[in-house]
């Protein structure tokens, strides 16, 4: 799995950085969201799955590899 985020659409919920803690952060200054593992291990794949499906703004993106 590849995590994709679209920055520009992000709303800054933080709801990702409560699924998925160890994928997703959140900027200072802004609260955007950034990605922090573009290649999760697979025992966080069942969190960003949950983030990229509560994401208000659909700005994360998940390609299978």
């Amino acid at each position: 799995m590849r995590v994709e985020l679209d920055e520009p659409k992000c709303v800054a919920s933080g709801q990702c950085v409560m699924a998925a803690p160890e994928v997703f952060d959140q900027r200072e200054e802004d609260g955007v969201a950034i990605v922090l593992d573009d290649g999760p291990a697979p025992e966080l794949h069942d969190g960003v799955r949950e983030a990229a499906a509560i994401c208000p703004a659909a700005a994360i993106h998940l390609v299978d590899q």
